[in-house]
Protein backbone atom coordinates (compact mmCIF):
# COMPACT_ATOMS: atom_id res chain seq x y z
CA UNK A 1 0.00 0.00 0.00
CA UNK A 2 1.21 3.30 -0.89
CA UNK A 3 2.44 5.86 1.67
CA UNK A 4 -0.32 8.46 1.89
CA UNK A 5 -0.22 11.47 4.16
CA UNK A 6 -2.83 12.49 6.60
CA UNK A 7 -3.87 15.89 5.13
CA UNK A 8 -4.01 17.28 1.86
CA UNK A 9 -0.17 18.57 0.72
CA UNK A 10 -0.51 22.20 -0.61
CA UNK A 11 2.27 22.46 -3.50
CA UNK A 12 4.97 25.20 -3.42
CA UNK A 13 5.09 27.66 -6.26
CA UNK A 14 8.01 29.38 -5.94
CA UNK A 15 6.56 32.32 -8.40
CA UNK A 16 3.79 33.00 -5.81
CA UNK A 17 5.84 32.66 -3.10
CA UNK A 18 9.47 34.30 -3.76
CA UNK A 19 10.21 37.26 -2.04
CA UNK A 20 13.72 38.64 -4.24
CA UNK A 21 13.99 39.42 -7.45
CA UNK A 22 16.73 37.12 -9.79
CA UNK A 23 18.62 40.36 -9.94
CA UNK A 24 18.77 40.95 -6.18
CA UNK A 25 20.27 37.11 -5.30
CA UNK A 26 22.95 37.65 -8.04
CA UNK A 27 23.93 41.10 -7.11
CA UNK A 28 27.52 40.91 -7.53
CA UNK A 29 30.50 39.70 -9.38
CA UNK A 30 33.40 37.50 -9.44
CA UNK A 31 35.55 40.80 -9.09
CA UNK A 32 33.26 42.26 -6.45
CA UNK A 33 33.94 39.37 -3.42
CA UNK A 34 37.91 39.27 -4.42
CA UNK A 35 37.78 42.71 -3.59
CA UNK A 36 35.73 42.92 -0.73
CA UNK A 37 36.32 43.09 3.06
CA UNK A 38 34.69 43.12 5.94
CA UNK A 39 34.19 45.57 9.04
CA UNK A 40 36.62 43.86 10.75
CA UNK A 41 39.94 42.20 11.04
CA UNK A 42 39.58 38.62 10.88
CA UNK A 43 43.21 37.20 10.10
CA UNK A 44 42.31 33.78 11.53
CA UNK A 45 39.63 32.79 10.06
CA UNK A 46 40.98 34.09 6.55
CA UNK A 47 42.99 31.51 7.30
CA UNK A 48 40.06 29.07 7.20
CA UNK A 49 39.64 29.94 3.22
CA UNK A 50 43.14 28.48 2.36
CA UNK A 51 43.67 24.70 1.05
CA UNK A 52 41.65 22.47 -1.54
CA UNK A 53 38.31 22.21 0.30
CA UNK A 54 35.51 24.38 0.64
CA UNK A 55 35.59 27.18 3.48
CA UNK A 56 32.52 28.29 5.53
CA UNK A 57 34.31 31.62 6.08
CA UNK A 58 34.44 32.15 1.85
CA UNK A 59 30.34 31.01 1.95
CA UNK A 60 29.79 33.62 5.02
CA UNK A 61 31.96 36.54 3.17
CA UNK A 62 29.52 35.54 -0.28
CA UNK A 63 26.53 36.19 2.26
CA UNK A 64 28.02 39.26 3.97
CA UNK A 65 28.59 41.18 0.55
CA UNK A 66 24.98 39.80 -0.61
CA UNK A 67 23.86 41.74 2.07
CA UNK A 68 25.71 44.63 1.98
CA UNK A 69 24.52 44.85 -1.79
CA UNK A 70 20.76 44.41 -0.97
CA UNK A 71 18.45 47.82 0.15
CA UNK A 72 17.25 48.37 3.69
CA UNK A 73 13.96 47.56 3.34
CA UNK A 74 14.74 44.18 1.65
CA UNK A 75 15.60 42.92 5.52
CA UNK A 76 14.45 42.65 8.37
CA UNK A 77 17.02 42.48 10.78
CA UNK A 78 20.55 44.45 10.65
CA UNK A 79 22.63 44.02 7.33
CA UNK A 80 25.80 43.25 9.25
CA UNK A 81 24.75 40.22 10.70
CA UNK A 82 27.40 38.05 9.11
CA UNK A 83 29.96 40.67 9.48
CA UNK A 84 29.70 40.55 13.00
CA UNK A 85 29.23 37.11 13.38
CA UNK A 86 32.84 36.74 11.67
CA UNK A 87 34.29 39.64 14.03
CA UNK A 88 32.70 37.72 17.10
CA UNK A 89 34.05 34.70 15.69
CA UNK A 90 37.77 36.04 15.21
CA UNK A 91 37.54 37.14 19.19
CA UNK A 92 36.07 33.54 19.90
CA UNK A 93 39.55 32.29 18.33
CA UNK A 94 42.03 35.12 19.82
CA UNK A 95 40.03 34.57 23.12
CA UNK A 96 40.03 30.68 22.98
CA UNK A 97 36.28 30.95 24.57
CA UNK A 98 33.01 31.45 23.34
CA UNK A 99 31.28 35.03 22.98
CA UNK A 100 27.89 33.51 23.27
CA UNK A 101 25.85 33.76 26.46
CA UNK A 102 22.66 31.85 27.42
CA UNK A 103 20.11 34.38 28.02
CA UNK A 104 17.32 32.35 28.77
CA UNK A 105 14.17 31.06 27.13
CA UNK A 106 13.13 32.22 24.21
CA UNK A 107 10.61 30.82 21.71
CA UNK A 108 7.29 30.94 20.17
CA UNK A 109 3.69 31.29 21.42
CA UNK A 110 2.46 27.33 22.15
CA UNK A 111 5.68 25.68 22.22
CA UNK A 112 8.26 25.40 24.15
CA UNK A 113 10.86 23.80 21.74
CA UNK A 114 12.22 24.90 18.25
CA UNK A 115 14.16 27.78 19.06
CA UNK A 116 17.57 27.87 20.92
CA UNK A 117 18.16 31.23 22.30
CA UNK A 118 21.44 32.89 21.45
CA UNK A 119 22.80 36.14 22.71
CA UNK A 120 26.14 37.69 22.10
CA UNK A 121 27.97 38.76 25.41
CA UNK A 122 29.54 41.88 23.32
CA UNK A 123 26.52 43.08 22.53
CA UNK A 124 28.32 46.54 21.78
CA UNK A 125 30.65 45.75 19.92
CA UNK A 126 28.62 43.40 17.37
CA UNK A 127 25.39 44.73 17.90
CA UNK A 128 23.79 42.91 14.76
CA UNK A 129 24.17 39.56 16.30
CA UNK A 130 23.03 41.08 19.75
CA UNK A 131 20.45 38.26 18.93
CA UNK A 132 21.52 35.02 17.65
CA UNK A 133 18.95 32.61 17.69
CA UNK A 134 18.63 29.24 16.18
CA UNK A 135 15.17 27.75 15.09
CA UNK A 136 15.12 24.18 13.95
CA UNK A 137 12.57 22.74 11.28
CA UNK A 138 11.10 19.94 11.09
CA UNK A 139 12.90 18.27 7.49
CA UNK A 140 11.02 16.43 4.95
CA UNK A 141 10.80 12.67 5.05
CA UNK A 142 14.00 11.30 4.02
CA UNK A 143 15.17 14.66 3.22
CA UNK A 144 13.35 14.96 -0.29
CA UNK A 145 13.11 18.53 -1.83
CA UNK A 146 11.93 20.04 -4.36
CA UNK A 147 13.56 23.15 -6.03
CA UNK A 148 10.60 25.42 -5.42
CA UNK A 149 10.31 24.63 -1.91
CA UNK A 150 14.22 24.92 -1.48
CA UNK A 151 13.78 28.97 -3.03
CA UNK A 152 11.06 29.64 -0.83
CA UNK A 153 12.94 28.64 2.77
CA UNK A 154 16.01 30.52 1.29
CA UNK A 155 13.98 33.69 0.56
CA UNK A 156 12.32 33.53 3.93
CA UNK A 157 15.35 33.03 5.74
CA UNK A 158 17.44 35.86 3.95
CA UNK A 159 14.58 38.01 4.60
CA UNK A 160 14.13 37.55 7.82
CA UNK A 161 16.95 35.71 9.56
CA UNK A 162 20.74 35.95 8.40
CA UNK A 163 20.67 33.78 5.62
CA UNK A 164 22.47 31.45 6.89
CA UNK A 165 21.25 28.09 7.02
CA UNK A 166 22.69 24.16 7.47
CA UNK A 167 21.20 21.16 5.67
CA UNK A 168 21.23 19.46 8.12
CA UNK A 169 21.67 19.03 12.03
CA UNK A 170 22.79 15.83 13.62
CA UNK A 171 19.27 15.29 14.75
CA UNK A 172 17.95 15.80 10.81
CA UNK A 173 16.84 19.17 11.07
CA UNK A 174 16.83 21.92 8.68
CA UNK A 175 18.96 25.08 10.83
CA UNK A 176 18.02 28.63 10.65
CA UNK A 177 21.24 30.62 11.94
CA UNK A 178 20.62 33.97 13.36
CA UNK A 179 18.07 35.94 13.93
CA UNK A 180 16.56 38.78 16.19
CA UNK A 181 13.49 37.76 19.16
CA UNK A 182 11.33 39.92 16.80
CA UNK A 183 10.84 37.99 14.02
CA UNK A 184 10.47 34.42 15.34
CA UNK A 185 6.29 34.87 15.35
CA UNK A 186 6.57 36.21 11.66
CA UNK A 187 8.94 33.36 10.52
CA UNK A 188 6.56 30.68 11.97
CA UNK A 189 3.70 31.92 10.74
CA UNK A 190 4.94 31.77 7.54
CA UNK A 191 6.73 28.31 7.83
CA UNK A 192 3.14 26.95 9.13
CA UNK A 193 0.79 28.70 6.47
CA UNK A 194 2.80 29.16 3.25
CA UNK A 195 5.43 26.26 3.49
CA UNK A 196 3.30 24.06 5.39
CA UNK A 197 6.36 23.23 7.52
CA UNK A 198 6.69 22.57 11.22
CA UNK A 199 9.58 23.42 13.67
CA UNK A 200 11.60 20.66 15.12
CA UNK A 201 12.62 19.79 18.48
CA UNK A 202 15.01 21.26 21.05
CA UNK A 203 15.49 21.09 24.59
CA UNK A 204 14.51 18.01 27.30
CA UNK A 205 11.61 16.79 24.53
CA UNK A 206 11.19 14.13 21.49
CA UNK A 207 13.34 15.50 19.18
CA UNK A 208 12.86 15.44 15.53
CA UNK A 209 12.46 11.76 14.09
CA UNK A 210 14.12 11.40 10.89
CA UNK A 211 14.35 8.25 8.61
CA UNK A 212 16.77 7.01 5.46
CA UNK A 213 15.21 7.14 2.12
CA UNK A 214 13.44 3.78 2.75
CA UNK A 215 11.33 2.01 -0.06
CA UNK A 216 11.42 4.97 -1.99
CA UNK A 217 14.27 4.32 -3.90
CA UNK A 218 16.66 1.67 -1.80
CA UNK A 219 16.46 -2.07 -2.44
CA UNK A 220 17.81 -2.77 0.67
CA UNK A 221 14.70 -1.30 3.11
CA UNK A 222 12.68 -3.92 5.04
CA UNK A 223 9.60 -1.39 5.52
CA UNK A 224 8.70 1.33 4.93
CA UNK A 225 10.48 4.22 7.07
CA UNK A 226 9.15 7.22 5.76
CA UNK A 227 5.35 6.14 6.80
CA UNK A 228 6.84 5.07 10.30
CA UNK A 229 8.64 8.13 10.75
CA UNK A 230 5.48 10.24 9.72
CA UNK A 231 3.40 8.42 11.98
CA UNK A 232 5.27 8.80 14.93
CA UNK A 233 6.01 12.29 14.48
CA UNK A 234 2.56 13.41 13.97
CA UNK A 235 1.75 11.08 17.06
CA UNK A 236 4.26 12.66 19.43
CA UNK A 237 3.45 16.11 18.56
CA UNK A 238 2.82 17.07 22.04
CA UNK A 239 6.00 15.70 23.08
CA UNK A 240 8.13 16.92 20.07
CA UNK A 241 6.82 20.84 20.84
CA UNK A 242 6.04 20.82 24.82
CA UNK A 243 9.26 19.52 26.61
CA UNK A 244 8.11 17.32 29.71
CA UNK A 245 10.89 14.86 29.64
CA UNK A 246 14.18 14.74 32.43
CA UNK A 247 16.87 14.78 28.83
CA UNK A 248 16.18 14.56 25.14
CA UNK A 249 14.67 11.38 23.54
CA UNK A 250 15.40 10.24 19.92
CA UNK A 251 13.77 8.20 17.33
CA UNK A 252 15.68 7.14 13.98
CA UNK A 253 14.67 4.95 11.21
CA UNK A 254 16.89 2.85 9.27
CA UNK A 255 15.28 0.63 6.60
CA UNK A 256 18.13 -2.17 7.16
CA UNK A 257 21.68 -2.68 8.94
CA UNK A 258 23.68 -0.32 6.42
CA UNK A 259 22.10 2.41 9.24
CA UNK A 260 22.11 5.46 6.91
CA UNK A 261 20.85 7.69 9.22
CA UNK A 262 23.03 6.11 12.13
CA UNK A 263 19.66 5.36 14.49
CA UNK A 264 21.98 3.05 16.33
CA UNK A 265 24.58 5.62 17.09
CA UNK A 266 22.35 8.88 17.45
CA UNK A 267 19.35 7.55 18.71
CA UNK A 268 17.64 6.26 22.19
CA UNK A 269 15.58 4.27 20.40
CA UNK A 270 16.54 3.23 16.57
CA UNK A 271 14.01 1.25 14.42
Amino acid sequence: MAFEPKEPQKEIKYKEARIYSDAELHNYTEDELKKFKIKHSTPMCDDLEKGPWPSFVADAKRAALHRRKLPDNRMMIDRNVVEDLLGQLELSYEHGETHWKHGGIVGVFGYGGGVIGRYSDLQEQFPSIAHFHTMRVNQPGSYFYNTDYLRTLCDLWEYRGSGMMNFHGSTGDIIFLGTFTEQLEPIFFELTHVLQQDLGGSGSNLRTPSCCIGKARCEWSCYDTQDMCYEMTTHYQDELHRPQFPYKFKFKFDGCPNCCVASIARADMSF
